[in-house]
């Protein structure tokens, strides 16, 4: 707890000042028991960016390259995430996730998969809506705009940037039944991707003023 204060408070420190960042919507997340957060993903200051929604401790996947580094990696692993291997259905981060999640945590899952560009959301995997139909707990979808103009050209530090965030309702999803059919699934994945498009326009518009 007190790590993950002390690391949310130095990010969003050093943040606030280059993006003027603002929240709407953070009511809409629970204060207690498990929920997927799942957000655009357009920076990599898109971690950061999420854990301004909320003040508890989220557990989160991330690239397993980030690992490669012994002292990142055993921060990643105080902090709560866990690696996963892109390009391929991982399925040891599929358990670690819905384990999370039935031990009454909270997890970010970026649907995307990994950062894209752009004004659209389009072909989401569907691990978000997987993990969330396995245990039962419910998605909620939100919205980064600004973040991407932020770290243009993969810049290694950000620029002055308005960034907004918007956090949309909760998707409930049916109650916690052992296997996910693959109906329910894709399902909750076409509603995720609809609500996030229309986050993401919101969150353009007011970090654009």
């Amino acid at each position: 707890m007190l790590l993950h204060r002390f690391v949310r408070a130095v990010l969003l420190g050093f943040l606030r000042p280059y993006t003027r960042l603002s929240v709407e919507g953070a009511e809409r997340v629970p204060s207690t028991g498990a929920f997927v957060l799942a957000p655009i993903h357009r920076s990599f200051a898109d971690f950061a960016l999420a854990a301004a929604v909320t003040r508890r401790p989220m557990h989160f996947m991330a690239k397993d390259s980030l690992w490669g580094n012994r002292v990142l990696g055993g921060l990643l692993n105080r902090l709560g995430a866990f690696p996963v291997h892109r390009g391929t259905v991982d399925r040891q981060a599929l358990r670690s996730s819905v384990e999370v999640l039935e031990q009454g945590r909270p997890l970010v899952i970026f649907p995307e998969g990994t950062r894209r560009s752009g004004l659209v959301v389009e072909d989401l995997f569907e691990g978000a809506a997987y993990v969330a139909a396995r245990a039962g707990v419910p998605v909620i979808p939100v919205g980064i705009g600004g973040s991407e103009r932020m770290m243009q050209n993969d810049k290694q530090l950000p620029r002055p940037t308005k960034v907004h965030i918007v956090v949309g309702d909760p998707i409930v999803v049916p109650a916690k039944g052992g296997r996910a059919s693959r109906s329910a699934v894709h399902r909750l994945t076409m509603e995720l991707q609809e609500q996030l498009q229309s986050l993401f326009d919101t969150a353009q518009k007011r970090a654009a003023g």
